[in-house]
């Protein structure tokens, strides 16, 4: 099962981020577009549940609930999932927002905002590479790399919600 994931994996791992990147030259479908205006803060919305949902399961797991775990999971994959379409349908339609802060403000949003990139990056095979291993059924090695995931996936969550809270004034 994980050969046959390894290809998936590694193919999402590259078209997602680059996807991504490509957004931000291409010319918008309609910027103008007022329908989809509320897709931030969808987003934001479901980085905060997807944080809350990577919390829970985990005390879940560790509580020995591993079914509860399982689902608690499969829904934060989900809305990330969901997430990521949301971010490309508004992204394809809409001009990036710029941040008007300044002061110190300014190099924390920065901070955030290139933290929250670069490990939004490395987390798409993290995150796929635990889930191969937990449907494997190789728990010892989905726990070892979950160690790392669980942390980064957190923090790509929250920063995500930060990052709207402090851009929403400039939208």
């Amino acid at each position: 099962m994980l050969g046959r994931l390894k290809y998936f994996i590694i193919t999402a791992s590259i078209l997602i981020p680059l996807l991504v990147v490509v957004l931000f030259f291409l010319p918008k479908i309609n910027s103008s577009n007022s329908l989809l205006h509320f897709l931030p803060l969808l987003n934001a919305t479901i980085n905060g549940i997807t944080s809350l949902l990577l919390v829970l399961a985990v005390r879940a797991v560790k509580k020995g609930k591993k079914i509860l775990h399982k689902k608690l999971m499969i829904t934060a994959l989900v809305l990330s999932v969901c997430f990521l379409l949301s971010y490309v349908l508004y992204h394809s339609t809409h001009e990036s927002t710029k941040f008007g802060g300044e002061g110190i403000i300014k190099y924390i949003y920065y901070f955030i905002l290139l933290t929250h990139i670069l490990l939004s990056v490395l987390i798409v095979p993290l995150v796929l590479i635990t889930f191969s291993r937990a449907l494997a059924e190789k728990f010892d090695r989905h726990k070892k790399i979950a160690r790392i995931t669980f942390p980064l996936w957190l923090y790509v969550t929250i920063s995500g919600v930060l990052v709207y809270l402090l851009i929403s004034p400039y939208y």
